[in-house]
C-alpha cells in the first residue's frame, strides 16, 4: 500500500493520503498567553487523533511545546528538526518519536519541507515569519506544491494578512492566486487539509 501511494504523490503532488506529515511553525516562547497555546495543544490532540505526524522545530515550549504535549498525550507521533545548540536558547522537546539533527537554520528548514506534506503557521515571532515567508516563496516558485495553512488564532496575523494583500493591491506582488489558505479554527485547518 506505501509504495502506492509514494506513487499517487509521485504523480499528483496535491494528493494526500490519510496520514500526513505536518509542519507547525510557530513560537517558542515561554511568555505566550494561554488562549494561543490551548489552541496548540488541542490541534495536537486532533493531529494525533486524526493519525497524522507532527513535524516541528522540536522545542518543548511556547506553540511548539503545547503542539507537541498534544500529540503525546494522545499517542500520537512527532519528528524534532533543530540543531544541537539551539538547546541553549529553548528546550528541546525529549518525547519526539524521531530527533532529526541538523547544523544549520537554513538545513532545519530544508528539512522541514523534505519531511513535511502540509505547514501550518502557528502565532510566532520573527523565527515564524521567517519560516512562513520562505515556503510561501518556494511554494510561489514551484519548488514544491504543499499546503500552507496560516492558524489566525484571535486575529493574530491579522494586520500581516492585511499588509500582504495591500502590496497585492499596489502591485508589488506577481499574480495574486492562493498560495496559502487562512483557517480561524482547527475545524477549518482540516478542512482545508482534505
Amino acid at each position: 500500500m506505501q509504495s502506492v501511494i509514494y506513487a499517487l504523490q509521485s504523480r499528483h503532488p496535491t494528493f494526500k493520503s490519510d496520514n500526513m506529515n505536518i509542519c507547525l511553525y510557530g513560537s517558542g516562547s515561554r511568555k505566550i498567553d494561554n488562549i494561543y497555546t490551548d489552541k496548540a495543544y488541542e490541534l495536537g490532540c486532533r493531529m494525533a487523533d486524526e493519525g497524522h505526524t507532527l513535524v516541528f522545530g522540536g522545542g518543548d515550549t511556547g506553540m511548539m511545546g503545547a503542539c507537541a504535549r498534544g500529540v503525546h498525550d494522545n499517542g500520537g507521533k512527532s519528528i524534532g528538526i533543530a540543531p544541537e545548540w539551539i538547546g541553549e536558547f529553548e528546550p528541546l522537546c525529549e518525547k519526539c518519536s524521531r530527533f532529526i539533527y541538523v547544523d544549520s537554520m537554513d538545513e532545519r528548514k530544508r528539512e522541514f519541507l523534505n519531511n513535511s506534506d502540509a505547514f501550518i503557521i502557528s502565532p510566532g515571532g520573527i523565527g515564524t515569519l521567517d519560516e512562513f515567508f520562505e515556503i510561501v516563496t518556494l511554494k510561489k516558485l514551484k519548488k514544491h506544491d504543499k499546503e500552507i495553512i496560516v492558524f489566525n488564532i484571535d486575529n493574530f496575523y491579522g494586520t500581516m494578512l492585511k499588509m500582504i494583500d495591500e502590496m497585492g493591491e499596489k502591485g508589488f506582488l506577481y499574480k495574486q492566486e492562493e498560495i496559502y489558505k487562512v483557517a480561524e479554527d482547527i475545524d477549518e485547518i482540516f478542512e482545508h487539509l482534505r
